[in-house]
């Protein structure tokens, strides 16, 4: 598959957000020779996303464009369409609000083409606000993708932490090699306003299992585009409710990544009654927290507000699933794709020596 870059935007009623999106990704500069494109998937929309990105896009840009409808309303689906409609080997997640920075291209292509074992890559992003943001926003940026993706913890590496969505690149055939060998997503990411996310994530932690790399380059940059009522406290409580949603069905990754069970403590913790007993527990807490709430107290800025978020969010989903959580644990531990990634990691060696 030829190593040139496929910029992917997933859109789900996108015609207002898209123009300056656009815009950055037309003034691309330095990437003369990178074979590259852009591919807007517009994910059930409902206004004129598709008109506005074929309208926008000069004929003299320096890539085509071209527009691919996903009925399925789900980030995920959006991906996954994506990534079949890709024509090259890199895979340039970007959302439709942000806002590349003009080496996007070129720094992607040079990354992803001299580290063959990087199954996918991230940048930092840098948050454009609609409006004066909150006293409490510095703290929690990390929460709107904001900032840098590797935390300073010398047990975290650039190799191992999973990277956010916005603005990721992913190597085709590594997501192919999955799909081929039985993966199939359990999250479905967010879908119109429902705030669910982690099937970003949930690609970084199956890439790997399978046995690839992963890779923050933080001269990888983006801005992103912060409207005025994604600043409001009661909008952040759901989007961290939503994590923890969405955390519960990454537990089978991060299980499978630990190795097999050593001990009996280890294997209890593995399964739906253990992880609902004990999450009932750790409610005590947030007594405090609790009280304050009903109280009507304020709660403006509060870091186990958002905390108490979470873990409702993990605590209702985990009561939701039941009999799954057991079954995904043992499918992901013994998923027939872990480890698959160094046959095409091997070729792609052979390839550079010759």
């Amino acid at each position: 598959m030829e190593i040139g870059v496929s910029v992917v935007i997933c859109c789900h009623n996108s015609a207002k957000r898209l123009p300056p999106t656009l815009a950055h990704l037309a003034a691309q500069q330095d990437c003369d020779g990178i074979p590259w494109e852009v591919i807007v998937v517009d994910n059930a929309s409902q206004d004129n996303t598709a008109d506005v990105a074929i309208n926008l896009w000069s004929k003299n840009a320096p890539a085509p464009l071209r527009v691919v409808r996903e009925e399925r309303l789900g980030l995920m689906y959006a991906r996954m369409k994506g990534f079949n409609e890709a024509r090259y080997e890199i895979v340039s997640f970007i959302d439709d609000d942000n806002w590349v920075y003009p080496d996007w291209i070129r720094l992607g292509w040079e990354i992803m083409s001299q580290n063959p074992d990087v199954g996918a890559c991230g940048g930092q992003g840098e948050a454009v606000f609609e409006t004066k943001p909150p006293w409490w926003f510095e703290q929690f940026k990390g929460s709107y993708g904001i900032g840098a993706q590797v935390p300073n913890n010398p047990e975290i590496t650039q190799e191992t932490n999973p990277m956010r969505g916005a603005g990721f690149k992913v190597r085709r055939s590594a997501w192919l090699q999955l799909i081929e060998n039985g993966f199939q997503p359990l999250l479905v990411g967010r879908q119109g306003n429902r705030l669910l996310s982690g099937e970003d994530i949930e690609i970084s932690l199956a890439l790997r299992l399978a046995g690839w790399k992963l890779l923050y380059d933080p001269r990888l940059k983006f801005k992103h585009f912060l409207p005025a009522y994604r600043l409001d406290w009661n909008y952040l409580r759901r989007l961290v409710r939503g994590f923890g949603i969405s955390n519960v069905r990454l537990d089978p990754y991060r299980f499978a990544l630990e190795g097999e069970p050593k001990t009996l403590r280890q294997k209890l913790e593995r399964t739906w009654q253990w992880q609902v007993i004990s999450g009932l527990i750790q409610f005590r807490r947030f007594r405090k927290t609790i009280a304050k709430l009903l109280l009507r107290q304020p709660t403006e800025g509060n870091y186990y507000v958002l905390q108490l978020e979470r873990h409702i969010g993990r605590i209702s989903e985990l009561l939701r699933l039941r009999g799954l959580y057991n079954r995904w644990v043992k499918e992901i531990q013994n998923a027939p794709w872990q480890g698959i990634a160094r046959q095409i990691i091997e070729v792609a060696r052979r390839q550079e020596n010759l």
